[in-house]
Order: structure tokens, then C-alpha cells, then sequence
């Protein structure tokens, strides 16, 4: 490229590769193709086996890096003679191409057998075919970004020596740790700090909006009925649509053929009052206004990020419990659970924290004889808010009557623990903790009359499926192969499913943004397995299962006359 400007060699240098970094490009690529938890379209494959290949290149670049420096620069037959290296890089390239292209096709097929398994619409082979092409752009943008990085290491490291007179041995590696000690502080200080900041001001904005349909309560056993302490237009998104939804005392004695109460609902926003602490006091006022303290249950449900509940769930609990039952939540975050997942976990424990020991500390003072059985729900990240609350299973057993987790995250502490030391023969995916005595994990609704033996009050019950991206995800995967990709699957992952380093990570990380766009029973969809789930920890006397069946199909006609919600 002789005459040419020096920037373009230097922008033309970015397209060069390395043929040994192309062979293990191609390898970590076919590995992202196998499947993983949950369908993936075309989109996300592309953009996972991009990144899976463009660390592939440089685990690539980096093994014949050091294999020509240890090895072959010591022989005298290397390099080859130009013809052979055409030839050996040529061959490579095409095999690589070869390989990607048999192993799209073998993707498609997984792809398709695993959307059967959870009875979901499968993809086609000529439509997953674009993966190649969008896993070619995604790899060149991340190696050429690698590289800008690197040549400007080199950069500084030159301006090191020649201003500074560090010799050249160390100017190198001084260079490269400044941008790389910049880089992370721009990206980490700088970066995600302002994307942070503008999620929360984008879903603070949504959360005075309201979804259409829902509107203010009139019933005083409701936050933000006119007779309410909580104002209706503070309660947030979420709140307003948690208090005003769910079946009435009317609704609920037609569907259980019994006279009913009318179901207390509590709730308070983050502008309901101006501190956390505000907020709380608030909350247990209105538990005293509405009465809950006189009902049969009450139910503390510390919520994800946004403060949203589990319609379905509370439903449930108040179908069951003929509407004889207070529900309380309140809001910690503007943000969804996904980005408070990662930013605010420790918000999120301290959030169920508080919630939970105020309403206990609230509840004990009530006579032990009158006062409601004192329950907690969770799901997702609501399980860690609600963990946060606890010492261990002795705490637990202390302060409520019972517990339902679902999906826990696999970050969540008490949950880890008790996993890591399930009894002896007993499967990641399918734990058994001392015997069942007091925890109990559930993959599917049978599996929670397990192990047979006996299960005491109060019962602390767990609900992950084997396909729930939420419960296996961990930064873990990266560099260490989990037990449950070790052992048989669980019902509804392909056994084809193999752990690799580094790409099995991106696949789980891919699955995450579907946990909840499969079908219920999958995934991070539990449908109303939380109805079985929460008859197991406090179903009233005399409960049947023709009473289990009646209040499903309630739930699944609300179900089906609401829609998903958005």
C-alpha cells in the first residue's frame, strides 16, 4: 500500500486477521450454535456468536502467539515456503467457513426441537442462515475496537519513552495498563453511571403514566381508594395497577360459591412519602385503616424493581383464602428488575429488609390469638429482596409462617447456600435440602410432594424451572462448568446442551432477555404453578383438589379475558 495516507494503512490494518485466530474464531462460534435454555432467533444468535467469536480470536491469536514463540521460532523449517502458507491459510479459512455453515444448519434443528419442547413457534433454516452474517459484523466491530485500544497502548506507550525516558521494556506494558485503567474508568466511572442515571429518569417517566383500563378504587380496603393515606396518583405504575386489579368480594364469591371479604390490597409508591423510612410508616398505617391485622392472612411481598406484583399470584392467594387476606408492597426503584439486577441488588436486599421487619414489628404487637398468619411471596428479584430480610432458615422459621420464592436469582444468597449444600445425590436442578424437613425446591407442580417424607410448618417452598435463565445465570459460567450442565437435564432442556468456556456465559446472558417470552411452565413463566406453590405452604383446612382445579380455571379465564401483561 505504498503512497497511501498513513491512517488508511493503519484503518486498513484493522481488517487483517490472524489465520490461527480465525480457526478459533470459527470454534467458539460453532459453540455458541448448540443450544442453551431457552430459543433463540436469528438476532440474538448473531449477536452472541459474534462476541463468543471474537473472544475466540483472541484466544486464538494469543495460543499462536505463544506456540510461534516457544516453539516454532525454533525451528528451521518455519515459516513454510509462501506457497505452502497460502495454501495452510487458505485451507483454514475455508474449513472455518465450512464449519459455521454445517453447524447453522445443526443450530436450526436444536432450535426448532427446543421451541417443540416448550410448544413455541420454531425458527427456519434459511431464516437462522442470517446469524453468519450478523456474527460476522458483531465480531469485526469488537476486534477492530481491541485493536484501537491496542494501537493506542502502543501509542502512549511511545510518547512514555520518548517524553519521559521510560525505557522501552516497560514503556509497553505501562501504556497498555493506562488505557486500560482508563478505559474501565471511562466505561465503569463515566459510561454506565450516565446510562444509569438515564434509565432512571426514562422509566421515572413512565411511572406516572398509567396503563389503560385501570383506574382508582373505591373499596377502602384499597391504597388509593378515596378513603386511603395513600394518594392515588403517588402510588406509581405499578401500585396503581396492583390496587386496582384482582376480583371483588361479589367476583370472588361467584367463583368460590361462598360468601367472601373484600381483599385488602396495600401499597405505597416512591412519592407516596419522602423517605423509604416515611414510606414504611405509611404502609403499616394503612395495614391498621383497612383492617389487615384482622384478617386471616397477610402476605408481605417484597417486589422487583419497578414494584411490580405478580397479578396472577395475588390472585391466587386471594381466591384461595375466599378474600379473608391483606396483600402489602411497596416500591423501591423506578428501574425494571433486569437493570436493578444489576445495579441495584443490594437496594433490592435492603428494600425486603425493611419492609419485612416493619410490618413483623407491627404484627407482633397484635394478640397472638386474633392476629392474620404472616406469609412472604416473592418472585425473581423479589426473592433477593426477600432473603435480604433473613439470617438463614432458623430466621425464617422465627418470624413468618411460611415463604414462596419463585425464580429465585442464582446470585441470591440463602438460596446458594442451601443449593451448595443439598443432601448427597441429590441434582442442582432438582436440590434436596435435609431431607425436605423444612426447604423444598420444585421444578414442576409434582415435584413439590418431594422427597415423600415428612415437610414441617412453617414450610419455605422454591419454584425454578430447569429452563429459567434467572436461576442458573451466573458470572461463574465463564471459566467453570456449573453442576446442573454436568448432570441429566432437567424436563425441559435439550441434553444436547454442553458447557464452554466463555460462550456459555453470553448463551445463559442472550437467555435472559427471553426468560419471560416463552410459554408459562418455561423459563422464567410460571403460570399458575404459584397457585400450587402457595397451596403447599398455607392452604386452608379441608382443601381439595377440586377446589385446586376451580380456583386454575378462574385464574386462567382472567387469564385469558386480560391478555399478557406488557
Amino acid at each position: 500500500m505504498a503512497g497511501k495516507h498513513p491512517f488508511v494503512i493503519w484503518a486498513w490494518g484493522l481488517l487483517s486477521l490472524d489465520f490461527t485466530g480465525i480457526a478459533f474464531a470459527a470454534l467458539f462460534f460453532c459453540w455458541s450454535l448448540t443450544p442453551s435454555l431457552l430459543p433463540r432467533d436469528w438476532l440474538f444468535q448473531g449477536l452472541i456468536g459474534g462476541i463468543s467469536a471474537a473472544i475466540g480470536y483472541g484466544v486464538g491469536t494469543a495460543i499462536g502467539w505463544a506456540v510461534y514463540r516457544f516453539y516454532l521460532a525454533k525451528r528451521p523449517w518455519w515459516p513454510l515456503p509462501p506457497r505452502y502458507m497460502q495454501v495452510l491459510k487458505v485451507g483454514v479459512v475455508a474449513i472455518a467457513i465450512l464449519a459455521a455453515m454445517v453447524m447453522l444448519v445443526y443450530a436450526a434443528g436444536w432450535q426448532r426441537e427446543l421451541s417443540a419442547l416448550m410448544n413455541a413457534e420454531g425458527t427456519t433454516t434459511t431464516g437462522y442462515i442470517r446469524t453468519g452474517g450478523l456474527s460476522m459484523l458483531v465480531a469485526a466491530a469488537i476486534i477492530s475496537v481491541w485493536r484501537v485500544l491496542r494501537d493506542l497502548g502502543r501509542l502512549v506507550a511511545r510518547y512514555l519513552n520518548r517524553w519521559l525516558r521510560v525505557p522501552r521494556q516497560a514503556a509497553l506494558p505501562l501504556g497498555f495498563a493506562l488505557v486500560a485503567v482508563l478505559t474501565y474508568a471511562l466505561v465503569t466511572g463515566v459510561l454506565v453511571k450516565e446510562v444509569y442515571a438515564l434509565a432512571n429518569s426514562a422509566f421515572s417517566l413512565q411511572n406516572d403514566t398509567t396503563r389503560a383500563g385501570v383506574v382508582a378504587p373505591v373499596a377502602p380496603e384499597k391504597s388509593g381508594s378515596p378513603d386511603s393515606l395513600v394518594p392515588w396518583d403517588s402510588l406509581g405504575f405499578e401500585g396503581r395497577n396492583f390496587v386496582s386489579r384482582g376480583l371483588d368480594a361479589q367476583e370472588l364469591s361467584r367463583a368460590n360459591g361462598a360468601p367472601a371479604k373484600e381483599p385488602i390490597r396495600v401499597y405505597a409508591g416512591l412519592e407516596s412519602a419522602p423517605t423509604a423510612d416515611q414510606r414504611l410508616d405509611l404502609l403499616v398505617d394503612e395495614l391498621e385503616r383497612t383492617g389487615a391485622f384482622e384478617r386471616k392472612v397477610l402476605v408481605i411481598i417484597p417486589t422487583t424493581g419497578t414494584g411490580w406484583v405478580n397479578p396472577t399470584a395475588a390472585q391466587a392467594i386471594e381466591l384461595v383464602h375466599n378474600g379473608d387476606s391483606a396483600l402489602v408492597a411497596t416500591q423501591y426503584s423506578y428501574l425494571p428488575s433486569w437493570i436493578s439486577f444489576l445495579a441495584d441488588r443490594e437496594k433490592a436486599a435492603e428494600a425486603g429488609k425493611r419492609l419485612i421487619d416493619k410490618v413483623h414489628e407491627r404484627w407482633l404487637t397484635k394478640p397472638p390469638q386474633t392476629r392474620p398468619k404472616l406469609y412472604v411471596y416473592g418472585e425473581s428479584l423479589g426473592t433477593q429482596a426477600g432473603e435480604g430480610a433473613f439470617d438463614g432458615l432458623a430466621d425464617i422459621r422465627n418470624t413468618v409462617d411460611g415463604v414462596l420464592w419463585v425464580g429465585p436469582p442464582n446470585s441470591n444468597v440463602l438460596w446458594h447456600q442451601l443449593v451448595s449444600r443439598r443432601d448427597p445425590g441429590s441434582t442442582e436442578v432438582e436440590p434436596v435440602y435435609s431431607d425436605g424437613l423444612v426447604v423444598r425446591f420444585a421444578d414442576e407442580v409434582a415435584d413439590i410432594a418431594q422427597p415423600p417424607g415428612p415437610w414441617w410448618p412453617p414450610r419455605v417452598l422454591y419454584l425454578q424451572h430447569a429452563s429459567d435463565p434467572v436461576v442458573w445465570w451466573s458470572t461463574d459460567l465463564i471459566l467453570k462448568r456449573p453442576d446442573w450442565l454436568s448432570e441429566k437435564p432437567g424436563e425441559d432442556r435439550l441434553p444436547q446442551m454442553r458447557w464452554f468456556p466463555f460462550v456459555t456465559f453470553w448463551q445463559v446472558s442472550a437467555d435472559l432477555a427471553n426468560a419471560a417470552g416463552v410459554p408459562d411452565g418455561h423459563g422464567h413463566n410460571y403460570g399458575t404453578s404459584v397457585l400450587d406453590g402457595w397451596l403447599a405452604i398455607a392452604a386452608p383446612d379441608g382443601w381439595t383438589q377440586a377446589d385446586t382445579e376451580r380456583v386454575r380455571g378462574t385464574l386462567e379465564a382472567i387469564a385469558g379475558s386480560e391478555g399478557p401483561e406488557k
